[in-house]
């Protein structure tokens, strides 16, 4: 019973991520277009926009923090293996359990200060110190979510590690194709 829910949480949890990691990869010919026309309009035209690049920052804090989860999900993340390659499956486990619950912890004070950061945006109305002054507010709801979308990968990845350390099997044994393949 509690192996089904777990099981399910973690599969919620990869659907989830995936597809706003996917999602989040379509702004990327977006930005290329932003800066792309920045640089005709600024070079060609010799007339910079004002918003170009508030925008393309916005957009590249997006795609960076949003496609976080799905690149932990991936196994994309920098991993020192020198250590990490020498031992076995279930010590790699717990070496994992003890970093993603340091992740968990340092991502839920990331939340707490950006729930913070909007706040004051709001109350404030914080714009972006630039010519064209956007407002920063959806900025500090984006480093919410992509908080949050953190939080629910690593403590999804923390219970497979937690499950692999007890039992001595894999949770979810269609994702070890994944953890290979990266």
């Amino acid at each position: 019973m509690i192996t089904a829910a777990i099981r399910s949480y973690c599969l919620v949890v990869h659907k989830v991520v995936e597809f706003t990691g996917k999602s989040v990869s379509y702004v990327m010919p977006m930005l290329a277009f932003v800066v792309a026309f920045e640089v005709f309009s600024r070079y060609f035209l010799n007339k910079p926009t004002i918003w170009a690049y508030d925008l393309s920052l916005f957009m590249f804090g997006y795609i960076a923090a949003l496609g976080g989860a799905y690149a932990q999900q991936r196994r994309a993340h920098i991993n020192v293996d020198i250590l990490y390659n020498q031992v076995s499956p279930r010590v790699r486990s717990i070496f994992n359990l003890l970093s993603f619950a340091l992740a968990i912890f340092f991502m839920a004070i990331v939340l707490k200060m950006s729930i913070g950061k909007f706040e004051e945006a709001i109350e404030y109305n914080y714009r972006r110190q630039s010519e064209w002054a956007p407002h920063m507010h959806h900025y500090w709801v984006m480093m919410a979510v992509a908080s949050v979308m953190l939080i629910l990968q690593f403590s999804s990845d923390w219970m497979r590690d937690a499950y692999h350390v007890c039992t001595g099997t894999t949770l979810l044994p269609e994702f070890d194709i994944i953890d290979e393949e990266d």
